[in-house]
């Protein structure tokens, strides 16, 4: 006799197409998909890149990562702090992680710090734990401290 069309009954949908953001539209970290691209939700922004052809001159402070590739003349506090080969800074470093691979005049403090074979450091390097590759080229004090971030502890000089 007569069957039931299921062509009224409720059942699973079928998802509905993307929309596209043009590539050219799209601005970098924006997810694609509807008429606005919305920020893609990451744990942890990307580092900050300080590339080889710029000269920084004065104070950097952040909670995240910056990678220098060319000259800070000045003070760096950072989370991760990672020093390129071809990049040269002149001043203290204040950093939870730290990997030296290219050149820093002025003192060093970080919990973890890492001087590659590249690495040539000329200052005073406070830490929690240190690693010194074969090559680095080092002139300077060491000192190994429970807490190097913190200010004005007992027997460094201020400077």
């Amino acid at each position: 006799m007569f069957s039931k069309s299921r062509i009224n009954e409720p059942g699973p949908k079928a998802p509905e197409p993307e929309k596209k953001v043009p590539e050219a539209a799209a601005a970098p970290g924006m997810k694609s998909g509807s008429d606005f691209a919305a920020p893609v939700s990451r744990g942890k922004p990307a580092a900050s890149v300080l590339s080889s052809d710029l000269t920084v001159v004065g104070n950097l402070k952040t909670t995240g990562d910056i990678q220098v590739e060319g000259v800070v003349e000045g003070d760096i506090r950072a989370h991760l702090l990672t020093v390129g080969e071809s990049a040269t800074i002149r001043g203290e470093i204040v950093a939870d992680d730290i990997v030296i691979n290219g050149r820093v005049i002025g003192r060093v403090r970080g919990l973890k710090v890492r001087l590659t074979s590249t690495a040539r450091v000329e200052g005073d390097i406070i830490h929690k734990t240190i690693a010194i590759e074969s090559g680095a080229h080092f002139e300077g004090s060491v000192q190994r401290q429970d807490d190097p971030l913190s200010e004005g502890r007992p027997g460094l000089a201020a400077g």
